[in-house]
């Protein structure tokens, strides 16, 4: 049963910060107090350079609670970082990473007993050295520069969320809702949990492995040339591809291949195709009544053993499993 203890949740507030990573866990906590009769509540304080308003990325204007210095002062249960982006005329995404922010964030983690980044917030922890040595995730869209910018970090760009020790990392935008019902069921249980989501009306908790976007809707590659190679594999995802086959179809050698996928897309030539499977097969068992064998064959598997070993890498599941909880009930 949840204790009497009130934990205590500081949301970083900053100019340009989005809108939905900031206003997104408190419903969660706010709904985990309502559930457990304020039994183990949470208290949540929206902190800032100063108490000055601070308008967000979407245009809406948030006044803080505290001042960062004022926040320093106490016993912090939970930080929470969120992130902020800018677009260039090329639609490319840049994270937004004010060093006086970080600056303030390295201060609060040693008064924290848990550090939370929503979205493209994990570049603050990165700046800060809080994910040196640690496996992360963000938005997918800001991942390879991440990993650019901080060498020493594990980016994963596929997860919803990661944990490592005190740290989580959470992925972009609604995501921050499955990281926060995540910290609830850390705190008070599984079954709170449970009835946070049923009142959210979302699914409770898809596995932290679970991807976080499409892989045929990434973002466009910068460059034609990998472009025509990720719909060069989605069209032949069915046959055995071979990093060979794929470096003659560009024209390029095995090596210059891995290079560019690298740099572009912030994987290995491998990498993607396995995740271009599994988000084929990911289709195949949530509208299908395929057996595995001809999901694996499908989406280029070659034997259910391969598909079992490829979920359980990068959604930490099986397929019998992701099928039973994600299954579309069909129509008519």
């Amino acid at each position: 049963m949840p204790g009497s203890i009130r934990r205590l949740i500081v949301i970083v507030l900053f100019d340009g910060v989005d809108l939905l990573d900031v206003t997104g866990p408190p419903e969660v906590f706010a709904l985990a107090r309502r559930e457990t009769n304020d039994a183990a509540g949470y208290e949540v304080l929206l902190a800032a350079e100063s108490t000055d308003p601070v308008t967000t990325g979407a245009g809406v204007r948030v006044l803080p609670d505290v001042t960062f210095e004022q926040a320093a002062r106490r016993r912090i249960d939970t930080l929470v970082v969120p992130g902020a982006v800018e677009v260039d005329s090329e639609r490319r995404v840049h994270p937004l990473v004010d060093p006086v922010v970080v600056t303030w964030v390295k201060t609060l983690a040693g008064t924290t007993d848990r550090i939370a980044s929503v979205c493209v917030g994990a570049h603050v922890l990165a700046a800060a050295g809080l994910l040196d040595g640690k496996r992360a995730t963000t938005h997918w869209s800001t991942a390879p520069r991440l990993a650019a910018d901080h060498p020493a970090v594990e980016v994963d760009a596929d997860p919803i969320f990661i944990r490592e020790g005190n740290i989580w990392t959470g992925a972009g935008i609604s995501a921050c809702l499955d990281l926060s019902l995540a910290l609830v069921a850390e705190d008070l249980g599984e079954a709170v949990a449970l009835r946070v989501a049923r009142q959210l009306v979302m699914y409770l908790k898809r596995p932290s492995g679970q991807s976080q976007f499409s892989v045929p809707l990434e973002q466009v590659s910068a460059t034609r040339r990998i472009e025509d190679l990720r719909q060069y594999i989605l069209c032949h995802i069915a046959e055995p591809l071979t990093i060979a086959a794929i470096a003659a179809h560009a024209h390029v050698s095995d090596r210059h291949l891995t290079r560019l996928f690298k740099s572009e897309l912030g994987m290995t030539p491998y990498a993607y195709i396995e995740s271009v499977r599994v988000e084929k097969a990911r289709g195949e068992l949530e509208t299908t009544d395929a057996t595995l064998e001809r999901v694996a064959a499908v989406c280029g598997f070659g034997t259910t053993d391969t598909l079992v070993r490829a979920f359980r890498r990068r959604l930490d599941t099986t397929p019998t499993e992701y099928r039973r909880r994600f299954r579309t009930p069909r129509m008519g």
